[in-house]
């Protein structure tokens, strides 16, 4: 897919869905504020459900109607596969996928928003997938945090951090038999991204895997701050 296709850093196309989330999840979580307790976990649900079911829809449609490649269109890319699973936890709200998702999503996400790798932009169906999954994503972790007020303790710093790992080290293996490169884990992204800051491969796997306890206990630190003035 030429370059030229692809949505750019910068762009209209990349500025204007994240400026339209932001207002969004504002809008909802004020509203959300002033509803009971029932409603709230509907609006919650429901938020995960819109997700997944967007994801799923879009893989059947690319299934059915669509050229679908298992070495690249399988919802494994972790942004994917937590969008296309988000339903259990906004439907349970267990904690322990708050304490997994957290750090994920925020870390994760955020790359993926700020560093958007989409091949072909609006209107086509995978550049709304792309946004919903991962504006979505960050939408529903606002909410949890400021409407249902869920908040992570240190311990969430390492267990989602060893669960990544058992993640990426699954994808490996699926990797290796597909010759695939799910979460980019054979090489970096055509687009630009934090990526081209660390080095070839394998030296980026190497770093990233070095940053990944700092950069969680960097977003786990407001939390700890936000708790240490209510004690």
């Amino acid at each position: 897919m030429p370059l030229s296709q692809r949505v750019l850093f910068g762009s209209l196309e990349h500025i204007l869905p994240i400026a339209i989330a932001v207002i969004v999840t504002i809008v909802l979580i004020r509203f959300a504020l002033n509803q009971n307790t029932i409603n709230q976990n509907k609006i919650f649900k429901y938020l995960g459900v819109f997700v997944s079911g967007f994801i799923a829809v879009f893989h059947l449609y690319q299934i059915c109607f669509g050229y679908y490649d298992v070495t690249s269109d399988l919802p494994l890319f972790l942004c994917s596969f937590m969008a296309l699973f988000i339903f259990i936890f906004t439907t349970s709200r267990k904690y322990w996928l708050f304490e997994i998702l957290l750090f994920w999503i925020i870390l994760g996400t955020s790359q993926g928003v700020i560093t958007p790798d989409i091949e072909v932009g609006f209107p086509s169906f995978d550049y709304f997938r792309y946004w919903i999954v991962h504006l979505g994503l960050l939408t529903i972790i606002c909410y949890a945090i400021v409407v249902l007020k869920m908040k992570p303790k240190l311990k969430s710093v390492f267990k989602s951090f060893l669960v990544l790992q058992l993640y990426m080290v699954v994808l490996m293996v699926i990797n290796y038999f597909l010759e695939a490169n799910y979460s980019y884990l054979n090489k970096k992204p055509i687009s630009g991204s934090v990526l081209d800051y660390l080095g070839d491969w394998p030296y980026y796997i190497i770093k990233v895997q070095l940053i990944l306890v700092p950069a969680f206990m960097l977003i786990y630190f407001p939390f700890y701050i936000v708790s240490r003035k209510k004690n």
